[in-house]
């Protein structure tokens, strides 16, 4: 059961996102850094059969660049937001038969299987105050010798910069990175500067400990 806190925050990213995703694939490239390279860095096969499930698909940049990686994956993009995945729908057409867009919030949807990988794209930082309770669910549901892999704002060292992005729902205090190294087992852990370290970002690939 989500309480009123989960319930306000999910109302504020569908309004958030439905102009959002008009612009969002002409903005977003200038500073959601580190999506393309973390799936290089996945401990999978390229012709590997993988049940990969995604946090957040937005309009499903990440799932179709997935679909790249690794041809034979069926694939399920989980999203709050009825505009981004019209969009993702169209990103998605051509290899339709292997992937399942899903409206609503993760840990209040079925899913159709149990994912081995479970990725988190500039996801978890715009998830407040309920962070800790997807990547608890994640440690779940991904499938025994399964990794969780996150692409995500880490922190910044200005506080006008802090603001600025607070008011665009992302918070930037180091806060995630600890916890993933905490509760997987880290396969990769590192971070990065961005626009000469304005802020950092991170990108993780953890394997499920049990």
């Amino acid at each position: 059961m989500i309480g009123p806190a989960e319930v306000h925050q999910q109302k504020n990213m569908r309004t958030y996102y439905a102009f959002q995703a008009k612009i969002y694939d002409r903005t977003r490239w200038s500073f959601l850094f580190g999506r393309n390279a973390i799936l290089h860095d996945l401990p999978f096969d390229r012709d590997a059969s993988l049940n990969i499930l995604e946090v957040g698909c937005g309009t499903g940049y990440n799932l179709r660049r997935l679909h790249r990686r690794f041809p034979n994956a069926q694939l399920v993009g989980v999203d709050l937001s009825t505009d981004m995945l019209e969009r993702a729908q169209k990103k998605t057409r051509s290899f339709s038969d292997q992937v399942q867009l899903v409206e609503g919030a993760y840990g209040e949807v079925e899913l159709p299987f149990e994912p081995q990988l479970i990725l988190f794209s500039y996801c978890l930082t715009m998830v407040n105050p309920h962070w800790i309770q997807l990547l608890r669910r994640a440690e779940k549901d991904v499938t025994t010798g399964g990794y969780v892999a996150v692409v995500d704002f880490h922190r910044s060292r200005y506080s006008w910069f802090r603001q600025h992005m607070k008011k665009h729902h992302v918070r930037m205090e180091a806060h995630i990175l600890p916890f993933l190294n905490q509760h997987f087992f880290p396969v990769l852990s590192e971070t990065s500067k961005a626009y000469f370290g304005v802020w950092e970002y991170f990108q993780y690939v953890g394997k499920k400990m049990n």
